[in-house]
């Protein structure tokens, strides 16, 4: 199966899980697995939110995103991944002058 982001309708999402800021969406879920394709605007976040259900892995396409994590502050660039397991809490926020692209996915158990 392709799933093709660019038939997908972009949903424009402010403040994304409590957070501030634009968030650009293109999303596929099928009950299964939630996969995503997003685009957070320069100085944006995303709030602070737990994974009761399921992990999160969040691939950095373009920019810089710094995540938070366990009291962990990291800085996920171009090429590297984020994990966040099932049961844990993040968020996450582009620091950058520039809007950062990245590719997430969300498996449902």
């Amino acid at each position: 199966m392709i799933v093709d982001f660019s038939k997908i309708d972009a949903q424009l999402i402010e403040g994304f899980k409590g957070g501030s800021g634009e968030l650009v969406m293109r999303s596929f879920d099928d009950g299964n697995c939630k996969i995503m394709l997003s685009t957070l605007r320069a100085g944006a976040r995303a709030g602070k939110h737990v994974h009761d259900d399921s992990c999160e892995v969040i691939l950095v396409l373009e920019g810089e995103l710094t995540f938070f994590e366990n009291g962990i502050e990291e800085v996920c660039r171009v090429g590297q991944a984020h994990y966040c397991q099932k049961g844990h809490s993040h968020w996450f926020e582009n620091r950058t002058k520039t809007d950062v692209r990245y590719f997430a996915i969300v498996p449902k158990t």
